[in-house]
């Protein structure tokens, strides 16, 4: 499918003017959309190819720059600030994604149907998202790391454990992970789905052996590729079932 896509700025958490890579098909017609939550490493070549990806099957995608306030620099050199600032402050990304909610919503060609999608730190962001923010259709959670977190972990900017917040889940939710992964490690992922049906949550996990962190990155040597194709068939079945 023929898509457009480049940077735009939205109205964020507090009102701040923030960065956005946005996607859309350019063929006629209504499309359901999906905010991207990007990895760690921030706003970068890989996560301008996921959201390019979703508008190419056919949604309408957007993926706020959550790393914005942190200052100039290159990607490195932001992500370096963050972490030694202790991380994002979920207030502030869960302002911003649900800003990019509305985008969405405020768009002309889009149908009814939203959904969040995240990597790494971006799935724990779509994690929390599809429990705090009304409104998400369906939530895929890759690889979230944290979202059970080691208790130093829990602070002033991140104070809730994700996991605690299983129960406010409004939405359903699909999760992909490697069974190498450290973070989550195969343990925390069994935690995350006992918590799930505990509290009668529509979900559906996919695990991948020889697979660790991050594995869908093309640009990095964890990717594998066979699995990688395996998952993004999974997600995009998924969306298609959660937001028709």
């Amino acid at each position: 499918m023929d898509l457009v896509a480049g940077m735009t700025q939205i109205r964020g958490h507090g009102n701040d003017l923030i960065d956005a890579y946005v996607a859309r098909p350019t063929t006629e017609g209504t499309f359901s959309g999906v905010v991207v939550a990007h990895h760690m490493p921030g706003l970068d070549e890989w996560s301008f190819e996921v959201t390019r990806r979703l508008a190419h099957h056919g949604y309408i995608a957007i993926c706020p720059n959550l790393h914005y306030r942190s200052g100039p620099g290159s990607l490195d050199v932001v992500v370096q600030r963050v972490r030694e600032n202790g991380g994002l402050v979920d207030e502030i990304v869960l302002g911003d994604i649900e800003a990019s909610l509305f985008y969405l919503k405020s768009d002309q060609l889009l149908a009814k149907k939203v959904g969040i999608i995240g990597f790494c730190s971006g799935g724990r962001v779509a994690y929390l998202a599809s429990a705090k923010i009304g409104g998400f259709d369906a939530a895929v959670d890759c690889w979230g790391g944290n979202v059970i977190p080691a208790p130093e972990r829990i602070t002033a900017s991140q104070p809730v454990s994700p996991i605690e917040m299983t129960e406010q889940i409004n939405c359903p939710i699909l999760g992909i992970f490697g069974n190498d992964d450290l973070n989550p490690d195969p343990d925390q992922v069994n935690r995350i789905e006992i918590e799930l049906k505990k509290f009668g949550k529509e979900f559906e996990f996919h695990r991948y052996d020889g697979a660790g962190h991050g594995f869908f990155n093309w640009g990095s040597s964890n990717y594998r590729p066979e699995q990688s194709e395996h998952g993004w068939q999974k997600i995009f079945e998924f969306w298609e079932k959660t937001l028709v």
